[in-house]
């Protein structure tokens, strides 16, 4: 290997000659985050995008609904009737195409059930629009059940591609929390903008649009899905050991977001600011959402440790609503939001872990119904309350809601630990 000299002989002049300088280390890289990995997975950035453009509807179909009823008809009991009955039919059926899905494959299930809620919406727009007896309102929007749980179906996709890298799986549950908190931050903001700016049924046709062209995306990828299961003598996930309380537990969380909602809308009424209820509930998102992206990129914690810091932050909007300042009250559903993707994430990682892989969306789907549940169970005792002792005193239910989850995750651990 040839050498640099150090002298040479030029004529009678003795020339030194310098040594070679070193060569410059190379810049070191910084490793690629935990997100960049997992969206580096072919065909993941594809179905992610479908996936969540189908799924910004969800945070739209209600709030449409509602303003497109309540406009034509001038009732909101009869708004609020119609969207209950949905909500109601959504319990029933939703578990039903969840095991056809498993059964079947999610092209073969998830494309014409959506293809069926979306001609409901449809028919609700054209029963609004020509003043149509009351009971086609109910028929139609109780067609819109069969929508297919749309997260369920994007967790169960990395739950099969990331079956062999539990921290990577984390990462892509804690991504799937933080969307579902986005969609549903987003979703009623677009309705609203567009039922009242264009015209009422705007809201309705714009989701049933985005909903079908995000599912045509998101089945279309085929590489990515899960095989189906087939027939299989599987038991019902509702008799797996754990999943029980784990609904239970999911039960109590939507009663803390239905009794939240309401408690906040009522009180910023009752302080004349009605029109920022949006922006100070979407503060409560926005939390959720950020610490859904961190806890992604962190070790997973266990699912006491989550439930208990929900307990505490969500004691924290009701100590602000009692001093009646606004701005404290924004600030604490900020902080109480930061609770909510973490203790999500972990529960449903929990619930993954206790359903069998043959019924996995199924048992995804049992646990969004026990929120569903949860939330108008949480909303019409909140509303009552409202009535009765105040908006100020009905904080206390989703304080009260979250230490019942508190009770919950600590009897299904002391049981775990039995068996």
């Amino acid at each position: 290997m040839p050498t640099t000299p150090l002298m040479t002989v030029t004529g009678a002049t003795l020339v030194l000659a310098a040594p070679a300088p070193a060569p410059a280390p190379a810049p070191r890289r910084r490793p690629p985050g935990p997100y960049r990995l997992l969206f580096a997975l072919p065909g993941t950035r594809a179905f992610t995008a479908g996936n969540l453009l189908a799924r910004l509807p969800m945070g739209m179909f209600g709030v449409s609904a509602v303003l497109m009823i309540a406009g034509q008809h001038g009732s909101y009991a009869l708004a609020g009737a119609v969207t209950a009955t949905g909500l109601a039919a959504t319990a029933v059926v939703a578990p039903f195409t969840a095991r056809l899905t498993d059964r079947h494959g999610q092209a073969r299930i998830a494309l014409p059930a959506t293809l069926i809620a979306v001609l409901g919406s449809l028919s609700l727009v054209w029963c609004v629009r020509t003043q149509a007896p009351a009971w086609t309102l109910f028929a139609s929007y109780a067609a819109t059940a069969t929508t297919p749980n749309i997260g369920g179906l994007a967790r169960a996709r990395w739950t099969h591609l990331l079956r062999d890298s539990p921290a990577a799986r984390h990462t892509a549950m804690s991504f799937e929390q933080a969307a579902d908190e986005l969609c549903y931050l987003l979703g009623p903001v677009l309705a609203a903008t567009l039922c009242s700016l264009a015209f009422p049924e705007a809201g309705t046709l714009t989701g049933a649009a985005l909903l079908l062209t995000g599912m045509v995306l998101f089945t279309s990828r085929r590489a990515t899905e899960p095989p189906p299961a087939g027939r299989t003598h599987h038991r019902s996930p509702l008799r797996s050991p754990g999943l029980p309380g784990l609904l239970a537990l999911f039960l109590a969380l939507g009663a803390v977001f239905g009794s939240m909602e309401v408690a906040s809308i009522a009180y910023l009424t009752a302080h004349g600011l009605t029109t920022a209820a949006g922006p100070v509930l979407a503060l409560q998102a926005a939390g959720s959402c950020g610490a859904g992206l961190i806890y992604g990129a962190m070790r997973p914690r266990g699912l006491g440790v989550c439930v208990s810091a929900l307990a505490v932050l969500m004691a924290l909007p009701w100590a602000a609503a009692a001093t009646g300042s606004v701005p404290a009250l924004a600030a604490a559903l900020l902080l109480a939001g930061m609770a909510t993707a973490p203790t999500m994430v972990t529960a449903m990682a929990l619930v993954q872990r206790a359903t069998p892989e043959a019924r996995l969306n199924e048992g995804m789907t049992l646990a969004v119904t026990a929120i569903l549940s949860g939330i108008a169970a949480g909303s019409a005792t909140a509303g009552a309350t409202v009535d009765r002792l105040g908006p100020t005193a009905s904080y206390a239910l989703p304080a009260a809601a979250a230490a019942a989850a508190l009770l919950i995750a600590a009897a299904r651990s002391a049981l775990t630990r039995t068996r």
